[in-house]
C-alpha cells in the first residue's frame, strides 16, 4: 500500500497546526478530513521527523515478525495432525 503523504509531511502539518495554523485550513491544502489529521496528530504528535522512520521501522518489521509466527503456529499443528493420526 503505498502513502499518500510522507512521515516528513504529516509531522509538518502537526507542527503547523501546534503554531496556530487551524485544522481546517490545514485539512484543505492537503485535500484531508479532520479526522484523518486528528488520527495523524493521535499516532504522531510529539515526535519527531527521525522517531517517526523509526516507529514505521518497528511497525514493519513487527508485521513481519508475526506472520512467520502465524506460519509457524500453523506448521506446528500441521504436525500434531500427522502425529495424532492412527496409521
Amino acid at each position: 500500500m503505498k502513502k499518500r503523504y510522507t512521515d516528513e509531511q504529516i509531522i509538518k502539518a502537526i507542527k503547523e497546526h501546534e503554531a496556530g495554523a487551524k485544522v481546517p485550513d490545514i485539512c484543505r491544502r492537503l485535500n484531508i478530513t479532520s479526522g484523518t489529521f486528528y488520527n495523524w496528530r493521535s499516532k504522531f504528535g510529539g515526535l519527531e521527523v527521525s522517531e517517526a522512520k523509526r516507529l514505521r521501522e518497528l511497525e514493519t518489521e513487527n508485521n513481519k515478525l508475526k506472520r512467520l509466527l502465524a506460519d509457524k503456529m500453523l506448521e506446528v499443528e500441521a504436525m500434531k495432525d500427522v502425529i495424532s493420526k492412527k496409521w
